[in-house]
């Protein structure tokens, strides 16, 4: 008899070994685009949750509606990998330092671009993998 618990601890070294990719290429991309933009804007955090965007919104409709894969990688890239790749407590957070600095137009350049392009980038991913 195969036990559940066998396939709940698979789910989470799944999930964990995913995870720990997609936290060190958010490190590694935030440093890249520290490097060529500089810090007046969170350029990193923005480029990474857009690609994260396009990244689950692309794999999550291609594993369901066009390739038949094992459950667990759906779980590897959407939760592992994505949960942490992308940054949407550093966006609060670098939303919530430039109003207390009283950088508004930042603030609101951050909130619309985040929010915009990350939607996009999922309707993007979805849009892609419908046609794959």
């Amino acid at each position: 008899m195969i036990c559940r618990e066998n396939f709940i601890v698979k789910d989470f070294l799944a999930i964990s070994a995913a995870a720990v990719v997609g936290a060190n290429l958010r490190y590694l991309f935030n440093r890249l685009a520290l490097r060529g933009f500089g810090p007046a804007f969170p350029y990193g955090t923005l480029f990474i949750n857009i690609i994260g965007s396009f990244i689950v919104g692309f794999f999550v409709i291609w594993t369901t509606q066009r390739a038949l894969l094992d459950p667990r990688w759906r779980l590897m890239v959407a939760v592992g990998f994505c949960g942490s790749f992308t940054t949407f407590s550093s966006y609060a957070f670098e939303t919530m330092a430039c109003f207390e600095q009283g950088q508004w137009g930042l603030m609101l350049v951050n909130i619309l671009t985040n929010n915009i392009l990350c939607l996009g980038a999922a309707l993007t991913g979805i849009a892609l993998a419908r046609v794959l």
